[in-house]
């Protein structure tokens, strides 16, 4: 209701403005160019305003032109039938562009729904299907190789023994991470994001955060820079833990295996910096400032993965007050830098 009525007190007062200038300047002006200007008043009101407001405000200059510029002045009565003419043209015009343009940005808007709808069912088709592979794939992989190992199949050696259960691992970390996305992705959904800030050692953070990701088994050599004088910080642990670990698991998915990961992280007076690199392949410049999209996968990628990670880390910086970028770097890689706003303390446990 306020809305509505912020519009009226607008509309309202544009066209009052509109012809008081008019009036100002009426003696060299005529009143025939009135009406145009007038005119073109109520079409832009139009163009932002529900109709209610705009019929009032065609209306009002209707009035306001017959009142104030037809001769004779300061009254209704039109001196002419070519100006009675023109007020009836008048009016009517300004109603139907006042309807026609409300009925425009009505098909505009409902076009809008149309394609926004049609994009949600296409996302969600694409999600459907990304978690279909996600989740069936670990799944398959844990019920195969426990068959295996509860088969009592005695040409198993102590070997293939180590190798199923190591799959079945692999396959538990993989559904576990997904779950997290999930969950993650929802709680950013629905806004129920509130960090709850303490002290956190961040080389403590990332050393335990690399462990993590180690034990993902995966494949590439990750080394960390961190002076050992770095004060505590005060942050969320959890959530910029599992923003580390989703950037790790992003980089260890999509650079070759036995490629570098580096790690660093530096203090400047208020800010933290936070800066994982590799030295892969980079990302297709055109898509760079789409990786953080919700689901998005780069059109050349490997089969896998639900696009959710990298979604899940601007969720949970901007949840921080902070920023990520990403960015190429010119001898191969990539760069995401993260930066922080840092309450910080010197004094350590």
């Amino acid at each position: 209701m306020k809305g509505r009525q912020k519009q009226y007190f607008i509309s309202l007062g544009l066209v009052l403005v509109v012809s008081a200038i008019c009036y100002g300047i009426s003696s060299w002006l005529g009143y025939r160019v009135v009406a145009f200007i007038l005119l073109l008043t109520v079409s832009l009101i139009a163009i932002s305003f529900d109709i209610l407001p705009v019929l009032v405000s065609a209306t009002l200059s209707a009035f306001i032109w017959d009142f104030f510029f037809i001769p004779p002045r300061f009254n209704f009565h039109v001196g002419n039938t070519e100006d009675v003419i023109l007020l009836i043209m008048y009016f009517l015009i300004a109603m139907i562009s006042a309807v026609l343009t409300y009925k425009i940005r009505q098909v505009e808007k409902a076009s809008r729904k149309k394609e926004e709808k049609a994009n949600t069912l296409k996302l969600y088709d694409t999600l459907l299907s990304s978690l279909s592979h996600e989740l069936r794939t670990p799944i398959a992989t844990i019920i195969a190789a426990t068959d295996n190992i509860q088969s009592g199949n005695d040409n198993l050696t102590k070997e293939n023994k180590d190798e199923l259960i190591n799959e079945i691992s692999k396959a538990s970390l993989r559904l576990n991470q997904q779950v997290e996305n999930l969950l993650n992705m929802s709680r950013l959904e629905s806004g129920f994001i509130k960090p709850k800030t303490d002290w956190c050692d961040i080389s403590e953070l990332v050393y335990d955060t690399v462990k993590k990701i180690e034990e993902n088994k995966i494949t590439q050599k990750i080394s960390i820079t961190i002076n050992p004088d770095l004060p505590l910080v005060k942050t969320d642990k959890l959530l910029l833990g599992q923003v580390i670990y989703n950037l790790l698991n992003n980089a260890g998915l999509y650079t070759r295996a036995n490629s570098e990961i580096n790690i660093t992280a530096l203090i400047h007076t208020d800010i933290l910096e936070l800066i994982i690199e590799d030295n892969g392949d980079g990302f297709p410049p055109g898509e760079i400032e789409n990786v953080f999209d919700k689901f998005y996968r780069l059109k050349y990628s490997k089969p896998g993965g639900t696009g959710l990670g990298l979604s899940i880390v601007k969720g949970f910086i901007e949840a921080l007050k902070g920023n990520v970028s990403l960015e190429n770097i010119s001898t191969g890689g990539a760069r995401f830098t993260i930066t922080l706003p840092a309450e910080t303390s010197y004094l350590k446990a």
